[in-house]
């Protein structure tokens, strides 16, 4: 005899089939997580056509909790493709927690929408960096994992040189030549990317965050962000997350 789940599985076909509605197929839904494991920019407007496609399951009557508890399950098989690619695993699951915090917090379909665009972007250009640091020597490859969790640190190319066993002077042609920019500016432009996330995800005060990521002071920081991004912290913060505290 079958148990209720089958049951209710059972009539939820017969309901969809006399109302035409099928899921999308297995095959191609996975198309969006083969170029997210691949690095492949087009995932973003693959996944952007996936979840505005009229195949979507039906989660909530609710369209607004439909469309969340939708990307919520789309954000973890994205991570475990991430990984899968060559995402380093913790930034992976902490970008996943990350971007789930500010899905809760959306308060339309406008906003989710946006906020999984988003997110397809990030994990897409993650995995296609990770692999770009793939065909890079070790000793640069060592320098940008070093780089990567010690950002909130002073770094020099010293520091640096001790970590892979290289001369600083061959280190800094060696990287200059694998990364197309010298190890300070790389250090700045990862700083800029980590205060981006800062500033989009928390409400930290734009000097707490300066502090944080190791900037000699506000003013640097500032002239810094605008260099790599155009624009001061504070104009991107509100333009990105208008809400926030803007100190």
């Amino acid at each position: 005899m079958k148990n209720d789940m089958d049951q209710r599985v059972a009539l939820l076909q017969l309901i969809n089939s006399e109302n035409s509605f099928r899921h999308h197929g297995y095959s191609k839904e996975m198309l969006q997580y083969e170029y997210i494991r691949n690095g492949d920019m087009r995932a973003i407007e693959e996944a952007e056509r996936m979840i505005h496609s009229d195949d979507m399951g039906h989660l909530s009557d609710d369209p607004v909790k439909n469309l969340l508890y939708l990307c919520i399950c789309n954000i973890t098989l994205v991570t475990r493709f991430a990984i899968e690619g060559g995402m380093e695993p913790e930034k992976a699951y902490n970008a996943s927690d990350l971007y789930i915090q500010r899905y809760d917090k959306a308060h339309s379909k406008e906003e989710i929408y946006t906020l999984h665009r988003e997110m397809i972007r990030y994990f897409a250009e993650s995995v296609a960096s990770a692999k770009k640091r793939e065909i890079m020597s070790k000793p640069v490859s060592d320098c940008i994992k070093y780089i990567s969790g010690h950002l909130h640190e002073r770094i020099t190319c010293t520091e640096l040189a001790g970590t892979v066993g290289l001369n600083s002077s061959y280190l800094s042609v060696l990287f200059k030549r694998e990364v197309g920019m010298n190890i300070t500016e790389y250090v700045m432009m990862r700083r800029v990317e980590a205060a981006e996330s800062l500033l989009k995800q928390t409400d930290y005060s734009l000097n707490e965050i300066s502090d944080f990521l190791s900037f000699s002071n506000y003013s640097h920081f500032a002239r810094t962000f605008r260099k790599f991004r155009g624009e001061s912290p504070r104009e991107y913060r509100k333009r990105c997350y208008g809400h926030a505290r803007l100190k």
